[in-house]
Order: structure tokens, then C-alpha cells, then sequence
């Protein structure tokens, strides 16, 4: 893990660590949190948890997607015993507190990395164009992420409920967060990245 310290601000990255880590442990507090659109029911961490991956798409822009890994290896373990903690916090039992936080922190790991892939892979082999590699990273992103969740967090669990409809549950969760998506992240990294790269006075990384 520590090999991937070459050549990376190491200030930069546990500033980086410590927001990946924040925004979890916010969308696990407040994801039992929900409100009702157009016919919808959200979570409130389908708001807050995309960040995640609009910081990590700014990451690789601006920083190169060594930073990008390095991050996410580094807030992994971390992201774990957040996720436990709030959920044991919350009043669940222990056993389903350890599930749910290793699913979310496990959730987080593949799909940041699989966004890091898409999202470099589109720049070099596709096209530069600002909005296309957030737009299908955050797709990939979104489904592998999600699935990853509630397949490990709810497949033969002690929950009836969840245990039985965690596909179905799984797929309209995938559809409100890809919307959510383009309608809400998609133009804040076209602003960020703006921003950031007149402020950090860096051009983009190849």
C-alpha cells in the first residue's frame, strides 16, 4: 500500500482520505433518512454519497489517477470502521452493524476504482470532452457500486424482507442515483473543475 506514496502529496492525499471517509460516514448516518419525488422514495444519501465520486473524477482530472487509488486504498479501512460505527450507533445488533458497514465500505472500494478505470479510460482512448468521462464513469460507477451493496449487505439476510427484494430494491436505487446524476453532479464537476483548476493553477492530467 505504501508504494503507492510515490509522487503524491501526501498532505493532499489525507485531506482527500479524510473527505472520502467524512461523506460515508454522513451517508450512513443518514441514509434510513428519506423523502418522496415525483412518486420516488430517496434517501437522503443518494444526495450525499455521490460526492464520493465527483471528488474522485475531480481527483483524477487534476491530480492523476495514482492520487485517485491512493485514496481510496487509504480510506478503505477506515470507510469500514466508520460505516460500523454509525451503524452501531444507529441501535443495530452487532452481527448486522458489521454486514452493512463492511458492504458500504466494500461498496465504496470497487466502484470508486472501477470509476477511476472508466473514467481514465475514456480520456485516452475515447475523448477528452469535459462531460464524458464523469458522465459514464458515474454510470458504472452507480451500478457496480450499488449492486455491490445490497448483493453483500442483504443476500440471505436475517431481514425478510430485504433478503427477498434487495434486487428489485436495488434496481430502482440505481435508477434515481444515475438521474440524480446527470441532473445534479454531473454540472457541479463541470463547476468545480473549472474552479479548482484556476485556483490550483494546474492543467489537467493525461
Amino acid at each position: 500500500m505504501f508504494g503507492l506514496l510515490q509522487n503524491i502529496d501526501r498532505s493532499m492525499l489525507i485531506k482527500l482520505v479524510l473527505l472520502h471517509v467524512a461523506i460515508i460516514t454522513i451517508s450512513n448516518a443518514i441514509v434510513s433518512s428519506t423523502f418522496t419525488l415525483a412518486g420516488f422514495v430517496i434517501s437522503w444519501s443518494a444526495l450525499t454519497f455521490p460526492l464520493v465520486v465527483l471528488a474522485t473524477d475531480l481527483t483524477v482530472r487534476l491530480l492523476g489517477k495514482e492520487t485517485a487509488r491512493a485514496t481510496i486504498a487509504f480510506a478503505y479501512p477506515f470507510a469500514i470502521i466508520a460505516s460500523i460505527a454509525v451503524v452501531l450507533a444507529s441501535g443495530a445488533p452487532e452481527s448486522v452493524a458489521l454486514r452493512i458497514g463492511f458492504a458500504s465500505a466494500t461498496a465504496y472500494a470497487v466502484g470508486t476504482l472501477l470509476d477511476v478505470y472508466v473514467f481514465q479510460h475514456i480520456r485516452e482512448r475515447w475523448t477528452d470532452n469535459w462531460w464524458a468521462a464523469p458522465a459514464i464513469s458515474t454510470v458504472a460507477a452507480t451500478i457496480i457500486d450499488t449492486y455491490t451493496f445490497f448483493s453483500v449487505a442483504f443476500h440471505g439476510s436475517a431481514d425478510a424482507f430485504m433478503s427477498e427484494n434487495w434486487v428489485s430494491v436495488a434496481h430502482s436505487q440505481v435508477g434515481i442515483k444515475i438521474a440524480i446524476g446527470f441532473l445534479v453532479f454531473l454540472p457541479l464537476y463541470g463547476l468545480f473543475l473549472n474552479y479548482l483548476k484556476k485556483k490550483l493553477n494546474v492543467t489537467t492530467i493525461g
